[in-house]
């Protein structure tokens, strides 16, 4: 019986646990009990491609540019994406590989810096939106717009921040390479935070755009490529809840697509810059053809898988 394919896309607390616990070491760590959780899948016969988000990683690296552009270049956005795929592979696939150890798994994980083609003419880019790197006094901003062609805006009266655009992922330049990885028995880690973004040009040659895209669109787009038989969404939560904080709050154990597309429609259930996004790609994947979903926690992935918790979405 063939191996059933899993894309989990983990999200920031599996990385980083809090405000005092971002250190390389602290999220080495983070990682690792990540990887722990998700062993037991590897060890159940899954393949499993496994995708990161790196929203605060990236904002590290464009602090400590711009804390030395006094002596040093600048980093552009392309290449942060591509440093923290790199530095969050390796912490990654090395807990996975200590694992496979440690339970004598025949298995091992490898990471792929991954491009993501963006439509050069997507809407976004005439509406950047999505909020990076340090806040700034209003007339750094300007100063920095000025200069640099920076899109700035104010942030919710804490300061000036550059936004860039958060256009759709399209084509995963490294669809064939994840693919085979995946039918070599590898755990392959890619399209961190979203996949690095590239657009063509006019030649028809890649190029990287300052961009950020949504790393659930980007899961959701691996899972539907790869024909996925499952899309696991990791994140803070052990279920999806509606009036989630409110004295009506209420788990779910399970949605079906249309129950899914009628509540993201009423705009009212899910946060905009939390969990809507998350249900927006399941119902993407699901359109697609996918055959089921699942948004729950890394501490209680094992006992979703068993059925016992979690959110299952289905057609």
């Amino acid at each position: 019986m063939a191996a059933k394919t899993a894309v989990v896309a983990i999200g920031g607390n599996s990385l980083i646990k809090d405000k005092f616990h971002q250190s390389v070491r602290d999220q080495y760590i983070a990682a690792k009990e990540t990887c722990d959780h998700l062993v037991s899948m590897v060890s159940d016969g899954w393949r499993l491609a496994v995708v990161h988000g790196n929203g605060p990683q990236v904002g590290f690296i464009m602090r400590r540019s711009e804390l030395s552009a006094h002596e040093l270049h600048e980093v552009p956005m392309d290449a942060c994406g591509a440093d923290t795929q790199g530095a969050l592979g390796y912490a990654l696939q090395q807990n996975f590989q200590n694992e496979f150890r440690r339970f004598k798994i025949e298995a091992n994980a490898v990471t792929v810096v991954t491009q993501m083609e963006v439509d050069g003419a997507d809407p976004a880019f005439g509406n950047p939106s999505k909020p990076i790197g340090s806040f700034m006094e209003e007339e750094k901003a300007k100063e920095r717009a000025e200069k640099d062609g920076w899109a700035v805006k104010e942030d919710s009266g804490r300061g000036w921040r550059r936004v860039v655009p958060s256009p759709r992922p399209l084509r995963i330049v490294e669809e064939s390479a994840i693919r085979r990885l995946l039918d070599d028995g590898f755990v392959v880690i890619c399209a961190g935070g979203g996949g690095i973004p590239v657009r063509k040009d006019a030649d028809g040659l890649l190029e990287g755009v300052a961009a950020v895209i949504d790393k659930d669109l980007a899961a959701a787009l691996l899972a539907t490529r790869l024909g996925a038989d499952l899309f696991v969404i990791s994140t803070a939560v052990e279920q999806v809840a509606l009036n989630y904080g409110k004295p009506d709050q209420r788990w779910l154990d399970s949605l079906s697509l249309s129950e899914a597309k009628r509540l993201l429609a009423e705009g009212k259930h899910f946060a905009a810059g939390s969990m809507a996004p998350k249900i927006q790609a399941v119902v993407e994947y699901l359109e697609r053809g996918g055959k089921e979903a699942l948004i729950t926690s890394p501490e209680a992935l094992e006992r979703a898988m068993a059925g016992e918790t979690g959110t299952w979405i289905r057609p």
